[in-house]
């Protein structure tokens, strides 16, 4: 994939909007506040605003996130918007008219699922984070400390605090790019990764503990009801990293966690250690991702779901198994 040149891509244009994926993780953030406060810094010109969810309140740390639009606006279409960490249009969830209705549409992502739905598409599934994909677009002279802080907490946590195989040389070059704007990395990974409210320890918690190994115990499985959600008072971005925990048990290839957000409606993330491409699992039902870790919406009995799911890491196992053998 050609790299796009923001000069061009910005040229003639007055009003822009970002926008990325319902529930917004770290790297959806960081991307979008990235790109947002670079943008209003370079092109005062040009009229930017940005549109997500309600964001989890551990990534208030990053500058801008108080000015992050809930609500669609009225008036005329945007001349462009850049859509990010988003395989899907359908993902962008209330911002998707917007996108709909934009004159222009630029996608920055890395998921290996994007079927490349804008007008123009920067997509680069070997890509640690869309947050490094952001940093390759800017001029890296020209990088605020309040940007790189956003892109460096993106960084973080979608490689997993740089643990994950995701994490490439130039993830860490990166990375250290960033850390020489003056940010306090160590501050940024503790407040808005490690760090949680006795709510969301408590959800994780049960999610722990009430997990089951299946498969031979090749895969963990754990399942978070709304009953449990409602006695917890628990909000879906409490929920996550529960599915990273799991995957950390020793044995486990795979982690599947769903997440009951309707009655018989499930939303489910997958997680694997190597051997299986959860992305396929995904994507066979409707969903997407990366490699290791992906994600789909089911409807059915939570029962329905995990067999189906495993039914198809099932068949990556096997074929996996076969080449040993051989």
């Amino acid at each position: 994939m050609n790299r796009i040149v923001l000069d061009d891509v910005l040229k003639g244009k007055k009003k822009v909007a970002l926008g990325g994926h319902v529930r917004p993780d770290g790297d959806c953030v960081g991307s979008c506040l990235g790109l947002f406060l670079y943008l209003e810094e370079q092109y005062p010109d040009v009229e930017t605003h940005v549109y997500l969810e309600t964001i989890p309140d551990a990534y208030t740390l990053i500058q801008g996130t108080d000015r992050v639009r809930t609500e669609l606006p009225e008036g005329e279409p945007y001349d462009l918007f850049i859509c990010l960490d988003c395989g899907d249009a359908q993902r962008l969830g209330f911002s998707m008219p917007l996108f709909e209705s934009a004159k222009e549409t630029l996608c920055i992502d890395h998921h290996v699922s994007n079927e490349a739905f804008a007008d123009i598409n920067y997509i680069v599934p070997d890509a640690s984070s869309t947050s490094e994909l952001v940093f390759t677009l800017l001029d890296r002279e020209k990088i605020s400390k309040a940007c790189a802080e956003a892109l460096y907490m993106g960084i973080a946590h979608d490689t997993g605090v740089f643990q994950y195989s995701c994490t490439s040389p130039e993830t860490m070059e990166i990375a250290a790019e960033l850390m020489r704007k003056g940010i306090n990395s160590s501050e940024i990974i503790d407040k808005t990764y490690y760090e949680k409210t006795y709510i969301q320890n408590q959800i994780l918690g049960r999610a722990l503990l009430e997990s089951m190994l299946i498969m031979d115990k090749q895969c963990i499985v754990s399942v978070i009801r709304r009953r449990s959600m409602e006695f917890f008072q628990a909000q879906p971005s409490d929920l996550e990293g529960i599915v990273s925990q799991l995957r950390l048990t020793k044995g486990v290839e795979v982690a599947i966690f769903l997440h009951e957000t309707e009655p018989q409606k499930y939303k489910v993330s997958l997680r694997s250690k190597g051997i299986v491409d959860v992305s396929q699992v995904a994507k066979y039902f409707g969903g997407g991702g990366h490699a290791r870790a992906a994600g789909v919406t089911m409807k059915g009995s939570s029962h329905d779901v995990i067999n189906n799911i495993t039914g198809r890491i099932a068949i990556q196992l096997k074929q996996a198994q076969e080449e040993r053998d051989a």
